[in-house]
């Protein structure tokens, strides 16, 4: 309890960062549910609140999602020292293998044993995607439920909406995120005076 309160040490927060990139098989989902695992299920130190609302930062910063958070994750664990011991832990470990196995990939990308192994991949990453959403999904809905019946439903419509946009309409998604954008501000902004979600999450938790 004591370690949750003062933040981890640097040798700790990189060696659970070292563990997601080294973990992280196949894409950005699977290294979001081991950043989930770590940070909120394992040691508390992140709130799925907490979470989303530096998820939401970096989806409307364009560059790569994971450095991002990777970077606000351990600006707010262990500050300017944290987020270089972050950032050294998920990409240098995981970008060396990357490396070698780019290297060997050419000469065993045609063995069956090799094939067998990306097309069970594809399947496995697929799941871990829908789990992930589901981890993001759950509390908007509980949240809307506490708010009420046009927020549930508002909040429910929004993402059904967002999804059909990508798969049957082939939107971009920078279109798609900026149109929720704006619907978000036009349907979701807080009464006056009334509390932001993070904050008023994290008096409930307290």
């Amino acid at each position: 309890m004591k370690q949750q309160d003062s933040g981890p040490s640097k040798w700790l927060l990189f060696r659970i960062w070292a563990g997601v990139g080294l973990q992280s098989f196949g894409g950005g989902a699977s290294t979001m549910l081991l950043i989930q695992r770590a940070f909120i299920e394992k040691y508390k130190w992140l709130t799925i609140e907490e979470f989303m609302y530096f998820w939401n930062l970096c989806v409307l910063t364009p560059g790569i999602n994971l450095v991002a958070i990777t970077v606000l994750i351990g600006r707010k664990l262990g500050g300017v020292w944290g987020i270089v011991v972050s950032l050294a832990g998920l990409l240098l470990p995981s970008a060396t293998i990357t490396c070698l196995l780019a290297a060997s990939f050419q000469q065993i990308e045609n063995v069956a044993a090799v094939q067998a192994v990306l097309r069970g991949v594809i399947p496995a990453t697929g799941g871990i995607m829908l789990l992930v959403g589901c981890n993001f999904a759950i509390p908007l809905l509980r949240r809307g439920y506490k708010e009420g019946v046009l927020y549930l439903v508002g909040s429910g419509a929004l993402m059904i909406a967002c999804a059909l946009a990508v798969i049957l309409l082939k939107l971009s998604v920078v279109v798609v995120i900026l149109s929720a954008i704006l619907l978000g501000a036009l349907f979701f902004t807080p009464r006056k005076g009334a509390p932001l979600l993070l904050k008023e999450d994290q008096g409930e938790g307290q």
